[in-house]
């Protein structure tokens, strides 16, 4: 962490990981050093109603050295999503433009609890290749999983 550098928190499930992802990581550096908070399996579980493909620990080991990370951390488990951010105190969160979080019930939220944190919204979706989110990496899989039988085998 450099002194005098605001602390940004990204937060998410980097479960396959995508230029997206990178992009994100990149546009929070440029306000400062970048925490990433990784979704623990249980929380992914119970908001996506579905596991992630990859293990958490996994997910931490790469997301740690993608340039442009200062740190990287796994979350808490339970209901309590909040929690990590009283222990971070980041200066901003970044929310990508496909989060589900009401920014302005964020900030609230955060104030309630004596959190005074700048929530910055990166409103455009990267999409400069075709295979810039995970959903549309895992729908490419699907479509071509005849290619991959032999990994059956």
């Amino acid at each position: 962490m450099t002194k005098n550098r605001k602390k940004v928190m990204v937060a998410g499930v980097f479960d396959i990981i995508h230029p997206g992802h990178i992009y994100l990581i990149s546009k929070a550096s440029e306000l400062g050093d970048v925490i990433v908070v990784v979704a623990r399996d249980s929380t992914v579980e119970r908001l996506k109603g579905r596991r992630p493909i990859i293990p958490e620990e996994q997910r931490l080991e790469v997301i740690k050295n993608i340039k442009n990370v200062s740190n990287a951390i796994l979350g808490h488990e339970g209901e309590d999503i909040l929690k990590i951010v009283e222990e971070i105190k980041p200066d901003v969160i970044m929310l990508g433009p496909n989060q589900n979080f009401d920014d302005e019930d964020l900030k609230k939220k955060l104030e309630a609890r004596g959190l005074k944190v700048e929530i910055v919204r990166l409103q455009e979706l990267y999409n400069a290749h075709k295979l810039c989110s995970s959903s549309k990496i895992i729908r490419e899989i699907l479509s071509r999983s005849r290619d991959f039988e032999y990994l059956s085998r």
